[in-house]
């Protein structure tokens, strides 16, 4: 994962706002993006994340607000962010008709690009994405996984600063996704930046150097994912005992634990920092109380989400408070 905390900002938002008709779909969100960067935004179905991306990528207009896209205003500077740009959605604009060489070679055209420029980058992209050996095949017969990376292949021909990647890889299998992910790092290290949506709180987990959270149109949570998953209660350090004596001892030296008798377990809330664990293995060293193990369990996404939407997350096929 990249760490650009120091970066120029990519992006950055200003009180957006988007309705149609009596319906708020963005409801003054404000964002700030480092270039080389990873952004991750989460949230329910029709919480807003698509409309995010269509109105920072200048597909429509937003009500209110204003935004910055590569240095550019997002509305009197449109046509220098669509060139600044790169877009792949949630579904394919692969033409099945064409071969994957033929269909990068489309978009170096519409891009204007030199033809001899054209032919170079995409030979470079095929091999870059797997994707030479199928150069000449049609796109109709490719894999799920296939079509995902000439999609993505087909975004990069003009060789934009940031792309906005709209669920890049639903519907894929687990072996494809990964190497999706291996594919977005890779570009991040070359210095892209990365406007991520995703309904795999995995994917935003393994990547994203920071996640927002968006719930009814606002921003609820921004961070980490470490820093999102201590906003959350239910982190607890737990240790193992071998008779039931020692843990009957430490139980009575955490007033706030929870022991299990069954499995010889004690349960002792935690936060996850590197101070709380170091307290609990401090009375431990002082007391001479023999623990057989120990592991940390923080909460995850799946709970970060759950609690401050009050709802699981969708599986992706189906149809503010803030941590600085």
């Amino acid at each position: 994962m990249s760490t650009s905390t120091a970066a120029p900002a990519a992006i950055t938002a200003i009180g957006l706002r988007k309705s149609y008709g009596d319906k708020v779909v963005l409801d003054g969100i404000d964002l700030t993006i480092p270039e080389g960067s990873i952004f991750a935004l989460l949230g329910p179905n029709g919480a807003g994340k698509t409309t995010t991306v269509e109105i920072l990528s200048t597909l429509i207009a937003a009500d209110g607000g204003e935004a910055q896209i590569g240095g550019y205003d997002m509305v009197k500077q449109a046509t220098k962010v669509r060139r600044s740009i790169g877009v792949t959605g949630q579904f394919s604009a692969v033409d099945n008709l064409l071969t994957a060489h033929e269909n990068l070679m489309l978009m170096a055209d519409l891009n204007h690009l030199p033809k001899a420029e054209g032919k170079r980058r995409a030979a470079d992209l095929l091999e870059r994405f797997d994707l030479t050996e199928a150069a000449h095949k049609t796109a109709a017969t490719f894999s799920g996984g296939m079509r995902r990376k000439l999609d993505l292949a087909m975004t990069l021909v003009a060789a934009p600063g940031i792309i906005f990647l709209d669920e890049p890889t639903t519907g894929l299998d687990p072996r494809s996704r990964r190497i999706m992910w291996e594919l977005i790092r890779d570009l991040v290290g070359q210095g892209t930046t990365i406007f991520l949506t995703t309904q795999y709180l995995e994917e935003a987990d393994q990547l994203a150097d920071r996640i927002a959270l968006l719930d009814h149109g606002r921003l609820v949570a921004e961070g980490t994912a470490e820093e999102l998953k201590r906003l959350i209660p239910g982190g607890h350090v737990k240790l193992q005992f071998a008779d039931p004596a020692e843990l009957a001892t430490a139980a009575g030296l955490f007033g706030v634990a929870s022991s299990d008798e069954e499995s010889l377990t004690l349960q002792i809330p935690s936060d996850g920092s590197v101070a709380n664990l170091r307290a609990v293995l401090d009375v431990l060293d002082t007391t001479e109380v023999r623990a057989e193990s120990l592991t940390v369990h923080t909460p995850d996404l799946d709970d970060v989400f759950l609690t401050l939407t009050g709802k699981p997350a969708e599986a992706p096929n189906s149809t503010k408070e803030s941590v600085r």
